[in-house]
């Protein structure tokens, strides 16, 4: 394919397109075509919207956008986040977001979840979280990598020391 988005050329394996022109692929040529198709992150990473990343073979540049409700994780194109890996069972598990905190749950799969190396049946995730589903491996981000992050506790001495500061020298005066 030539660009991202362009629909793939030839015939899907023999059969033709429908009455409105829809076309029928075989889940082999979809995944030659996605492979083939230069991926796009699905967006950055941050505390209101928290990205899933790929870093096992096979996903290390995908991203997954969480949204707030819940979202269902597993390897059955019927999920809202597909993560084709044979390891991850079809129905794998949940991702709730509700008040900006992300709650990840398994649903009885075959290989278990594991949050930074601990099998969980439900865990809250946090920035930097490791999540293994089955064998493929994700991390759990709300800003991106390499991204510094400055606590706002010392702004906020800064800040009253300089108050004091001011109040002092306006009682001096």
């Amino acid at each position: 394919m030539s660009s991202p988005g362009q629909t793939p050329s030839g015939h899907a394996a023999g059969k033709s397109a429908g009455p409105q022109g829809t076309r029928v692929f075989s889940t082999a040529a979809l995944r030659r075509y996605a492979s083939e198709a230069d991926f796009v992150a699905d967006g950055p990473a941050s505390a209101r919207e928290p990205v899933l990343e790929g870093i096992s073979a096979g996903l290390e540049k995908r991203r997954f956008s969480l949204r707030p409700g819940r979202q269902s994780i597993g390897r059955g194109s019927n999920n809202d986040i597909v993560v084709d890996d044979p390891s991850v069972s079809a129905s794998h598990g949940w991702i709730i977001g509700q008040q900006r905190r992300y709650v990840i749950m398994n649903t009885l799969s075959t290989n278990g979840t594991f949050v930074n190396d601990r099998r969980i049946h439900q865990a809250t995730l946090k920035h930097g979280d490791h999540i293994r589903l089955g064998q493929a491996e994700l991390l759990f981000l709300t800003r991106e990598r390499g991204a510094r992050r400055w606590p706002a506790l010392p702004w906020i001495v800064a800040g009253l020391l300089l108050l004091g500061l001011v109040a002092l020298a306006w009682w001096l005066i």
